[in-house]
């Protein structure tokens, strides 16, 4: 069953400058191995967390860093999530997580689906 639902779109260069303006605010956003990535796939990377933020209810007091996009070569984008997103999850019964990224463009893109199989809480 789908439990949420959530897709977020990131204009890659005003994410940038944002940035560029707000050094610290990657080290907020993003794991360190997030940080070494290049900017379009960074981009991509803040608009899954953004969707997946939706996905769980858009609650108050998810930390960032909590959540991280991993990407194995000839595999789909997977989150591995920890701390305030791993409770909220734990809480709406989330047992399954999907995720698809994109950039093009100058866009940065992702869909998130959050699901509870039959059989668990």
């Amino acid at each position: 069953m789908i439990v949420g639902i959530g897709i977020d779109v990131v204009d890659i260069e005003r994410f940038g400058a944002t940035l560029e303006r707000t050094p610290r605010l990657a080290e907020r956003l993003f794991t360190e191995a997030e940080r070494a990535l290049p900017l379009n796939s960074r981009a991509a990377r803040f608009a899954a967390k953004e969707a997946f933020a939706k996905a769980l209810g858009a609650p108050v007091g998810l930390v960032w860093t909590d959540v991280t996009v991993r990407r194995v070569d000839g595999r789909a984008p997977e989150f591995d999530y920890v701390g305030t997103v791993a409770e909220r999850a734990a809480a709406l019964g989330i047992s399954k997580v999907h995720v698809s990224l994109s950039h093009d463009a100058g866009i940065a893109s992702a869909m998130v689906v959050c699901e509870r199989l039959e059989g668990t809480s």
